[in-house]
């Protein structure tokens, strides 16, 4: 009984590093294609930026740094090739199946379609956020890592769409 209860806690603890380091496998994948730009930004720096005391983007007045400080992960991938947009399509789709994200929202518009994918252990933690935009041009993928608090990301977009 010993063996299978460790064998359990081992398998829900490899799930779990298998919804956090999503981004990562998929950027790493993807990252050093041929057109394809790539940013990745680490634990290291997001400490650095969240010791900034306040950060705000543009004209809104927009407070980032609460949200930027819970971040442990950031990866992003960009490009205009229509085979590994379909590539990337699949891969997407079957991380989506062997996890625990769940679909947020999805925009459709003139053959553009977003959507935003969260795993949230507890209604008040996010910690892992996956945005996939699709178009017959263009693929973008975003995945960010940490433990982020809901509220303050609701604040965030609620401040940013004022």
């Amino acid at each position: 009984m010993k063996k299978i209860y460790t064998l359990l806690v081992l398998l829900l603890v490899s799930v779990s590093a298998l919804a956090q380091n999503s981004g990562k496998a998929l950027y790493r994948k993807y990252s050093d294609e041929p057109g394809v730009q790539a940013v990745y930004i680490s634990p290291a720096m997001f400490r650095l930026i969240g010791r900034i005391p306040d950060v705000e983007s543009g004209d809104n007045n927009v407070n980032l740094a609460r949200v930027i400080k819970s971040m442990t992960g950031f990866y992003l991938i960009s490009f205009e090739d229509p085979e590994l947009g379909r590539e990337l399509s699949a891969d997407v789709s079957g991380l989506l199946d062997r996890s625990d994200y769940e679909l947020m929202m999805e925009v459709k518009d003139d053959g553009q379609t977003v959507r935003l994918y969260t795993v949230s252990p507890t209604d008040e933690l996010i910690t892992s956020l996956i945005m996939h935009v699709r178009d017959q041009e263009e693929t973008t993928f975003l995945s960010i890592d940490g433990e982020i608090d809901r509220a303050a990301l609701e604040e965030l977009i609620a401040s940013a769409t004022e």
